[in-house]
Order: C-alpha cells, then sequence, then structure tokens
C-alpha cells in the first residue's frame, strides 16, 4: 500500500466508474484495494451511497480529525477517543445553481485530564495543517476537461 503522504511536487488518481444512472464505484489509487460506493440522492440518483458534497464533508471532517489527532500526539496528550459530526447544506447561489453552503464541524476527543495551556497550543494551530480544508477555504483550483464521445461498440440493429 502506498503512502497518502504526498509532498508538494507528488501527484495521486482517484477513478470513478459508472454502475447505472448516477450510481458511481471510486477507487482511490491508493493500492488497497479499497472503493467506495456514491450515487446522487433521489429524484437523480437512488441514493445508494453518499452524494459528492457529503464526500467533500466528511473528507474535511476527517482531515481536521486527523490534524487535531497528530497535534495532541505530538504534545503528548493521549486521546482515548474522537468522535466527528459535519453539518453542511444546500444552498442556491445568485445565479440559481446548487452549491454546497458553510459546512460546521464539530471534533469531539475524549481525553484524560489535560493542562489547557497544552491543548490551546494544538486548537490554535491544527486547522492550518489539514491539506483539504485549507484548499476547500482558499478555492481550490479544478480544471476540467470532457474529452470527445466515443462511439459505442455493440453493433447497431437493424
Amino acid at each position: 500500500m502506498t503512502s497518502e503522504r504526498t509532498g508538494p511536487d507528488e501527484t495521486f488518481d482517484v477513478t470513478l466508474t459508472r454502475r447505472d444512472g448516477y450510481r458511481f464505484d471510486v477507487d482511490f489509487g491508493d493500492g488497497s484495494g479499497t472503493t467506495l460506493q456514491v450515487d446522487e440522492p433521489p429524484p437523480l440518483g437512488e441514493g445508494s451511497g453518499p452524494s459528492a458534497s457529503r464526500v467533500l464533508a466528511s473528507a474535511i471532517g476527517n482531515c481536521l480529525t486527523a490534524s487535531l489527532l497528530f497535534c495532541l500526539q505530538k504534545a503528548r496528550i493521549e486521546v482515548e477517543d474522537v468522535t466527528t459530526h459535519v453539518r453542511g447544506s444546500i444552498v442556491r447561489n445568485e445565479q440559481g445553481r446548487l452549491r454546497l453552503g458553510p459546512l460546521k464541524v464539530r471534533i469531539e476527543p475524549r481525553t484524560g485530564e489535560v493542562p489547557p495551556a497544552r491543548m490551546a497550543k494544538c486548537l490554535e494551530i491544527f486547522e492550518d495543517f489539514c491539506t483539504v480544508t485549507a484548499s476547500a477555504r482558499a478555492g481550490l483550483v479544478v480544471d476540467v476537461e470532457v474529452e470527445a464521445p466515443t462511439a459505442s461498440s455493440a453493433t447497431p440493429t437493424t
């Protein structure tokens, strides 16, 4: 399995393959063999998996939680468990298009007794080390290319 930790000049690939309707299998290209099924909610899809908005919200929640855990570990604060809740909404922009609205992330670490000063430093800096959240906040650049459609290999019936 390859490491998720990439440097500034490293790349990664994620592949989505359509199953049917609006349902896709996502291969994360990390060698783990793990796939995720995503789907749009009705009336477009069947809701058989999380939507793209929920996947993005989970990525932000996961990244923030991992960043906080890393900082707490470095501060030698033992975390017994952690739960993260992300609340999002779908809103319309000025053109009436649906967009992901503000996300509210609540991270609930469970620790033993912790001196407030040791916890305060992590709470001050952990967000800045979350790659996904910092990128989303800065307005992630997304270049899009659509290849010319190719004809189906099926033979037309007459």
